[in-house]
């Protein structure tokens, strides 16, 4: 008997919807750390807007990417690797009910394969999301970041 096939495989529907969740904790995230500069950003904008002010305003935001992408990643990497690592969800999986599991084991990952799946999913984002494609086409709905890390998302 294979102990593979009889786990509750997450879906894609599901994987969606906490990754959406996910994302949005993130971004409020993003928004508490760096309220300030965002602050000072938007602070520039003139009552009438006019297409020069979205110039400025589009060109500081620009810069405020390139001045804080790696704190960015470093975030994202933190965030999915100790919710993973501690208990196997992050916010967005604990509210859809998945969980992340060692397909060995069917124990919640190590602190090694938690960072190494956090990181491979930063790598798939950054390459037009291509690694979660697998999910498609993978018969236990395994991203990329998923194989890698010999992970797989079930029903809790």
């Amino acid at each position: 008997m294979d102990v593979i096939t009889d786990l509750p495989i997450a879906s894609i529907q599901k994987r969606l919807t906490a990754f959406v969740i996910d994302d949005i904790v993130i971004v409020g995230l993003i928004l508490a750390i760096f309220y300030t500069q965002l602050m000072e950003i938007a602070s520039h904008l003139p009552e009438m807007i006019t297409p020069e002010s979205i110039e400025v305003f589009k060109d500081e935001m620009h810069q405020f990417s390139v001045n804080n992408l790696l704190g960015i990643i470093a975030l994202k990497i933190v965030y999915h690797t100790f919710f993973v690592w501690q208990n196997g969800m992050t916010l967005g999986k604990y509210f859809m009910k998945i969980k992340v599991i060692d397909m060995e084991s069917n124990e919640i990952p190590t602190l090694f394969q938690s960072l190494l799946r956090a990181s491979m999913r930063i790598v798939s984002e950054a390459f037009f999301y291509l690694g979660f494609i697998f999910a498609f086409f993978s018969p236990l709905k395994q991203t990329l970041h998923d194989k890698i890390s010999h992970c797989v998302v079930v029903n809790v």
